[in-house]
C-alpha cells in the first residue's frame, strides 16, 4: 500500500466534500475547488474525515493512490488556510509593480516585462522588492510564482535575479584570470 495514499484525511466543520461520478468537489470558507478521480480511485467519506483507496495493484493505479490523496489535501487545505509563495527581486534598480492582474517587473532589461496573473490568485507587492502570491489553488499559485521567477532566474555569480524568499544560492567564482 501507498505509506501516504492510505492516511486519513481529516476535515474540519467549515469543509464540505462531496463526491459525485468521478469528481470530487471541496468547498470552504475560501472558495471551491474540484478534482477529477482516476480510473480504480475511489473516495469515501466517513465522520469528518475522507479515505482514499484503490481498486487493484496495477502500476498505474498504485502510483495515483498516493497522488489523488495528496492532492484532495491540498484542496481541503486551500479552501481553509490558502497557499502563498514569496518571492525577492536582488539586484541594483530592480523593482516590481502590480496593476490589475498583471504585474509589472523592472529586472535589468531595456524594457519593463508584464507577467499575467491568472484568475484565482492575487499578487502583492510589498517594498518593490518582495512580491506575494496567494490563492486557494496550490498548483495555480506555485506555476504563477514559477512563471514570474522565470522572467529572470538567479545568477549564481553575480547573485542577482528573482528567487524564492529563504533560496539560498551558492556563489560560484569567475574566472581566475591569467597569473
Amino acid at each position: 500500500m501507498s505509506r501516504i495514499g492510505i492516511k486519513p484525511i481529516a476535515l474540519t466543520s467549515t469543509v464540505e466534500v462531496k463526491v459525485e461520478d468521478r469528481s470530487v468537489s471541496v468547498k470552504g470558507p475560501l472558495g471551491q475547488l474540484g478534482w477529477e478521480l482516476a480510473e480504480g480511485i475511489d473516495v469515501e467519506i466517513n465522520e469528518g474525515t475522507v479515505h482514499v483507496g484503490r481498486r487493484g495493484n496495477a502500476p498505474r493505479v498504485k502510483a495515483l493512490h498516493g497522488l489523488t490523496r495528496m492532492e484532495l489535501s491540498n484542496l481541503v487545505e486551500g479552501v481553509t488556510k490558502g497557499f502563498q509563495r514569496n518571492l525577492e527581486l536582488t539586484g541594483v534598480g530592480y523593482r516590481a509593480q502590480v496593476q490589475g492582474q498583471s504585474l509589472t517587473l523592472n529586472v535589468g532589461f531595456s524594457h519593463p516585462v508584464t507577467v499575467s496573473i491568472p484568475e484565482g490568485v492575487q499578487a502583492s507587492v510589498e517594498k518593490q522588492t518582495m512580491i506575494s502570491v496567494k490563492g486557494i489553488d496550490k498548483r495555480l499559485v506555485t506555476q504563477t510564482a514559477t512563471n514570474i521567477r522565470r522572467v529572470r532566474p538567479p545568477d549564481v555569480y553575480k547573485q542577482k535575479g528573482i528567487r524564492y524568499a529563504g533560496e539560498i544560492l551558492i556563489k560560484k567564482a569567475g574566472k581566475a584570470g591569467k597569473k
